[in-house]
């Protein structure tokens, strides 16, 4: 087993006991809960007359349900009223803090923990939601939880669970112009599958992944859960402390000292030992693409779909059903193909820097005839800091529509879904069959970058041909 790593480190600090069966159960130091996965896990407290131990550990959202274009309450959707109403009742009963519509801080659970600087190396951090990983790019060990263990939580603030082994993803050299850490993450996925990671933890690292901004970060270890890991993480280090110096929820004065000094000593050691350990180089990393109905299947944007011939046994019937479902012809290339909708937001993409980077390639253009487009900010805060700097303007100048903050079409628990069998370019991390909202609707994930280049040309495009003497993270310039 590993040992010396973050992931070793943070589990002792947080081990209660060692439970029958193999089990440990663990301290949660932060718990994220919003209205989807939250009512049936207080409903079963109040069932075995429990509050919640720890209700200053739990901080509460409102993001799934909510929609994006009108926000007024109560909601068109009743279900989605109700489902909003049960939270804030259940929030006021245990006194959990919510951020809900017009606080100010309301937004994708996995947005506003890290904005506020909630999200901070060396915790525990447990949410009802697959793509807690997200936390991990702060040096947290962070998991999605299903909903009797958000019941847990809430009663003993612990979760009982089984200690991973640890899988070191190595990055070497740096991404290249118009190659971005969505590129990154769905090439890793191409690599070792979307069940390679099933009893692991990923830790990633390497020149590569130094080089990159903590949402960047954000966005490797949002999508860890797409490869099977249980969770994803990140060293800390004067990125990761830089972030969190502007953050309201974080240390300040001499409590921020002593904070850095502690997060600096949790990083793995030079001498640690991994259970396994890949190796992968940057610089071959072209724009990706997905092509089926896993994010695991996926190419670079000068390649050809596979061949049923060229693939290993065990992949051919997830191809075939792949290639049937989204009417598309194996070696045939993936550029080029016709879209129809045109989706930037997400827990994996909805940050500031997502939006600078679509901005870059819509200032000055048009979204092509007969394309749906749209940009959803991952929170008030980043919907706020954008239209001070002129992005909203940006995409509407150019005929994208700007939307207020919520989870939007990534899952489409709400208004903004995909019709018939209309093909999508999303920023999303999720390509599964009817994900977006269509029992036969069809996602292509990509980065924010090309997801605005296919809304300009209409078709997936190599968003490198529309650069024009910009750089891979530039921000624009804005008024």
């Amino acid at each position: 087993m590993s040992s010396g790593t973050l992931y070793d480190k943070v589990w002792d600090l947080h081990r209660v006991a060692e439970l029958p069966g193999g089990a440990t159960q663990l301290l949660v130091g932060l718990h994220l809960i919003h209205e989807v996965t939250s009512p049936q896990a207080f409903a079963a407290l109040e069932d075995k007359g429990l509050r919640v131990l720890c209700p200053q550990r739990t901080l509460a959202t409102v993001d799934h349900i909510v929609p994006t274009v009108n926000q007024e309450r109560p909601f068109a959707d009743s279900l989605a009223e109700e489902m909003l109403s049960t939270l804030e009742k259940n929030c006021k009963k245990h006194d959990i803090t919510l951020y809900s519509l017009g606080s100010g801080n309301q937004g994708i659970v996995h947005v506003i923990a890290p904005e506020l600087g909630l999200t901070q190396p060396g915790m525990t951090i447990a949410c009802g939601d697959s793509h807690t990983s997200t936390h991990g790019a702060f040096g947290a060990i962070a998991f999605g939880i299903g909903t009797s263990q958000v019941r847990d939580v809430l009663a003993s603030q612990s979760l009982a669970i089984k200690k991973l082994k640890v899988r070191r993803i190595w990055i070497e050299g740096h991404l290249n112009s118009g190659v971005y850490a969505k590129d990154l993450i769905l090439h890793v996925i191409r690599i070792l599958g979307v069940k390679g990671g099933v009893g692991y933890a990923y830790e990633f690292a390497g020149p590569a992944i130094e080089d990159l901004s903590m949402e960047e970060r954000m966005t490797i270890c949002n999508m860890a859960i797409e490869g099977g890991a249980r969770c994803g993480y990140i060293n800390p280090d004067e990125i990761t402390f830089e972030y969190l110096k502007r953050c309201p929820k974080a240390p300040s004065g001499k409590a921020w000292d002593r904070a850095v000094s502690w997060w600096e000593s949790l990083a793995s050691d030079p001498d640690c030992s991994f259970d396994d350990d890949i190796h992968i180089d940057a610089s071959e990393i072209a724009p990706t693409i997905t092509w089926g109905i896993t994010p695991g299947q996926a190419i670079a944007i000068h390649e050809c779909m596979p061949s049923l011939e060229s693939l290993e046994q065990n992949e051919l019937p997830i191809a075939k059903e792949a290639f049937l479902y989204m009417d598309l012809k194996p070696g045939t290339a993936i550029k080029g193909l016709p879209i129809d909708v045109c989706f930037i937001g997400s827990c994996t993409n909805g940050r500031l820097s997502d939006l600078h980077a679509a901005a870059q390639i819509a200032k000055g253009r048009q979204v092509a005839k007969g394309i749906k487009a749209f940009v959803v900010p991952g929170s008030e805060k980043v919907a706020k800091e954008a239209v001070q700097q002129g992005l909203d303007k940006i995409f509407i100048e150019a005929g994208f529509e700007w939307r207020q903050p919520g989870c939007s079409m990534c899952l489409a628990m709400n208004p903004d879904k995909l019709e018939g069998r209309q093909i999508s370019a999303s920023s999303s991390n999720r390509n599964f069959k009817g994900r977006q909202g269509s029992a036969s609707g069809r996602t292509l994930l990509m980065s924010p970058a090309m997801v605005a280049a296919a809304a300009i040309t209409g078709k997936v495009t190599d968003v490198r041909e529309l650069f024009i003497n910009t750089h891979r993270g530039q921000q624009i310039q804005t008024p």
